[in-house]
């Protein structure tokens, strides 16, 4: 199996170098990161449950499909990649807005991650890889948001804080 590196960035996303993704991550150097929600006609979010065997945040819920770009591959490149290796399917996507965020773990590695949020449209169900993905669901905005609030626990941390920013910037409809 490839080394898997990811592209370190300072506060304004301009590449500063790369480094193996687990290095990265215990010395919480700040990488390049994406977080992608699928909605459907009916207004559905497609939500992820990660699989037990990740190496942080297993079994959580999550937004459809996050990751890292790869050094030398847009972010575009990258998510159309990423969402077919994790949910095997493509969609158009489109940029909606980034940020920063810090979260440590339990285990010695935290997520320092500058994360580009795309959005996009699909209808039909997913295949999931199993090695990604442990289960997945199509789920109405306010039952959401009303879960997160009473288990939080039960979500990823980047996924709360998009899932403010997106209500916060109203791309919710």
């Amino acid at each position: 199996m490839a080394i898997e590196e990811v592209i370190l960035v300072d506060e304004q996303d301009n590449e500063v170098g790369t480094m193996e993704k687990i290095e990265a991550h215990k010395k919480a150097l700040l990488h390049r990161a994406f977080s992608i929600f699928v909605f459907n006609n009916a207004g559905q979010m497609m939500l992820q449950q990660r699989a037990l065997s990740k190496y942080h945040s297993p079994g959580l819920w999550t937004n459809t499909c996050c990751s890292h770009p790869r050094p030398g591959e847009s972010l575009e490149k990258a998510t159309q990649r990423r969402i077919v290796e994790e949910m095997g399917f493509q969609c158009e996507m489109r940029e909606v807005f980034s940020f920063i965020y810090k979260a440590a773990f339990d285990h010695g590695l935290t997520e320092h991650e500058l994360d580009h949020v795309f959005m996009g449209i699909y209808n039909e169900d997913p295949e999931i890889n199993p090695e990604e993905v442990a289960e997945w669901k199509w789920i109405h905005i306010d039952e959401l948001l009303a879960d997160v609030k009473a288990n939080p626990d039960n979500y990823t941390i980047w996924f709360k804080i998009a899932l403010k920013e997106l209500g916060n910037k109203e791309y919710l409809g």
